[in-house]
């Protein structure tokens, strides 16, 4: 009995330990949450319709795409955010679920997800979904993040791509009003990405990444996200320039513009002694804000335009 005790405990074979709430933390679920959104306005705002039920399977199949991008993320950064005071409690890095464990649950959900988009809803949004998904966890992850200051501008196409995905889940095509939705949020990401490295620079440091004030130095790293900030506020009121919104939305993005500006002005400001770094501290904020605020207002003029269109029709 001992001999097969001792067999059976010489197995690498193991049950997993990992409850589902680790299993979900993979996901991202904050991010994911912030791509679902950004998605579903993208779906919205088309002027195409598509049935309720497909809708929402293309959205639960975004997320899970979205989510399987977080899981093959954690999965490779394992050594990084074991030595980062704010991904440390991470599930992977914390030891509650295996790396094996993670790339696999990350790959089963990115096949999961670009197929049922593919078969159900159309296969360009599958491609664009799948794209972001190699573009997150490949290129982004796993080769800019650990190479380049510049990481999180071009990485950061990853994370703008769904409201296009969404648009295409219902047109089957790109369009001009998608790419503007699109750069919204690529020019959005490294304003609040390096307002958050400001005042985590030494974490960055620590595990070895390269992140702007790093590498460039704080003094360059505030004049880049308000040279950033001067860029996305006239971007964000684009949409209504161009006539995809009404005046609504205009005013909305254009004081949500301003304040954009105005916060990243007080981080350019900000002198170079300053440890406690409160004006990137709100400016990261504010950034989350922003973003949510602007597509918010973008969902509510889609909405309200369309009630109107069927109530003249």
């Amino acid at each position: 009995m001992a001999i097969v005790h001792n067999r059976i405990e010489d197995q690498t074979f193991r049950v997993s330990e990992a409850t589902a709430g680790d299993f979900f933390a993979l996901l991202k679920p904050r991010v994911m949450s912030l791509v679902v959104f950004t998605a579903f306005v993208g779906m919205v705002a088309a002027p195409d319709k598509l049935n309720p039920f497909l809708a929402l399977i293309a959205i639960l199949a975004i997320a899970i795409g979205a989510g399987a991008s977080g899981a093959l993320n954690m999965w490779y950064d394992a050594d990084i955010d074991a030595v980062m005071t704010r991904t440390v409690n991470r599930p992977v890095p914390a030891g509650r679920v295996q790396p094996g464990e993670a790339l696999t649950f990350g790959l089963v959900l990115s096949v999961l997800s670009v197929m049922t988009l593919g078969v159900l809803i159309n296969w360009l949004a599958a491609a664009l979904l799948a794209f972001t998904i190699f573009f997150y966890a490949v290129v982004y992850t796993m080769w800019l993040k650990r190479w380049t200051p510049q990481n999180i501008v071009i990485g950061g196409a990853a994370g703008a791509l769904p409201p296009m995905i969404g648009w295409a889940a219902v047109t089957g095509a790109v369009s001009l009003e998608s790419v503007v939705l699109f750069l919204i949020t690529f020019l959005w990401t490294p304003p609040h990405f390096w307002a958050l490295a400001l005042f985590k620079s030494q974490d960055y440091e620590r595990a070895g990444v390269p992140m702007m004030p790093n590498v460039a130095g704080e003094a360059s790293t505030r004049r880049q996200i308000f040279a950033y900030s001067l860029l996305l506020a006239p971007v964000g009121v684009l949409p209504w320039l161009l006539g995809y919104t009404t005046v609504g939305y205009g005013v909305v993005s254009l004081a949500l513009g301003i304040g954009f500006v105005w916060y990243a002005w007080k981080v350019l400001r900000m002198p170079d002694s300053d440890r406690v770094m409160k004006p990137a501290k709100a400016l990261f904020g504010y950034s989350l804000l922003y973003l949510f605020v602007i597509f918010a207002a973008y969902l509510a003029d889609s909405v309200i335009e369309r009630v109107f269109a069927l109530g003249g029709a």
